[in-house]
């Protein structure tokens, strides 16, 4: 029977592989990603807790503690996951919650784990319910309970787990129950990042491509890159097919202009996206306020879409403020678009 119930789970739906590879995990970012937390850049308290928990769990001789990162979309969450199981010496299982259907698909995965391995659940926050709750003995006793039959005839079956390393990753840490978050024992956030450590990545990023780039234009590709290192070697590759059919193959601070204007994205970072979201408030809600169903619906995007990718960085920077009554644009963020500003609404 339990057989039955570990063949019944869709262990291949519940593992990402190259077939159903997404953001951080495309190998063209894993090219880049730094592999060793001496390597990692930025994020300086982040690292160091990790740091401390590996160095510890390696002298008590036992796996360290699950961890949970949140912060919004490209800023190293699944990186350091990698880096966690190169640093602690397990195999990384990569999976998401929206990939964990039913609880057989997690079962499938926890019972193939050896010990010390790492288990790495993206967008954990959407982990169906009853999923959730295969969780919860498994990471607080590293075992799972069975139930075969109902009613009278109902019976248990524990079945006992190698110790593993679970890595949970969210955009989204309100939307996690807190009988999930409680068992994670590291919770971090995970901010933008500032100029000097993208121009750092950039300089990082620009060898591993054996691409040329002086100075100034790793300055002008950082500052347009959302505080955001997928974005900014993401840019770089663009750039990099610019300088190559358009220039000489160096990247040059004209050369950043030129191939970032083709691309959309202007001196501050913002898309195509960030400036239709903007001038959407402007234009059809009068600067705001201004619900995200509404702003959704009008652009004809996904909520989510706008919580998760636009709106973080908007809000950093300042163009957007959110109120109890909804969103509203700042001066600053009509200044941006060429509009005038109505003091009248501020």
């Amino acid at each position: 029977m339990i057989d039955k119930v570990l063949t019944e789970s869709s262990e291949k739906q519940g593992i990402l592989t190259s077939n159903n590879l997404a953001g951080d995990h495309e190998p063209e970012l894993i090219s880049l990603r730094p592999k060793r937390l001496t390597e990692y850049i930025g994020q300086f308290e982040v690292v160091e807790t990790l740091k401390i928990a590996i160095q510890a769990a390696r002298k008590r001789k036992e796996v360290m503690d699950h961890v949970l990162f949140h912060g919004p979309p490209g800023l190293g969450k699944t990186t350091l996951a990698h880096i966690i199981a190169a640093e602690t010496g397990g195999e990384m299982t990569v999976t998401s919650g929206p990939a964990l259907e039913k609880g057989g698909d997690l079962v499938g995965i926890l019972t193939h784990l050896e010990a010390g391995d790492v288990l790495f659940i993206d967008e954990i926050h959407r982990t169906p319910k009853i999923v959730e709750e295969f969780l919860y003995p498994a990471m607080e006793d590293f075992s799972i309970d069975i139930v075969f039959d109902k009613g009278v005839n109902a019976r248990s079956h524990k079945i006992p787990l190698k110790q593993f390393i679970l890595v949970g990753a969210t955009t989204r840490v309100g939307l996690l129950s807190a009988p999930l978050r409680d068992r994670f024992g590291i919770f971090r956030s995970l901010d933008f990042y500032n100029e000097t450590d993208l121009m750092t990545i950039t300089k990082r990023s620009a060898y591993l491509l054996s691409v040329e780039i002086n100075k100034d234009a790793g300055q002008e590709l950082a500052r347009r890159s959302r505080g955001t290192p997928r974005v900014v070697n993401r840019l770089l590759k663009r750039v990099r097919d610019y300088a190559q059919v358009k220039g000489d193959g160096i990247i040059k601070p004209e050369t950043v202009r030129a191939a970032l204007d083709l691309e959309g994205v202007d001196e501050r970072g913002l898309t195509n996206l960030d400036r239709r979201y903007l001038k959407t408030i402007i234009d059809f809600y009068k600067g705001g306020p201004v619900g995200i169903e509404a702003i959704a619906a009008t652009l004809q995007e996904e909520s989510d879409t706008l919580v998760d990718v636009v709106e973080p960085y908007l809000l950093k920077i300042g163009l957007v403020l959110r109120t109890s009554s909804g969103r509203r644009v700042s001066p600053d963020a009509y200044r941006h678009l060429g509009y005038k500003v109505q003091e009248s609404l501020f």
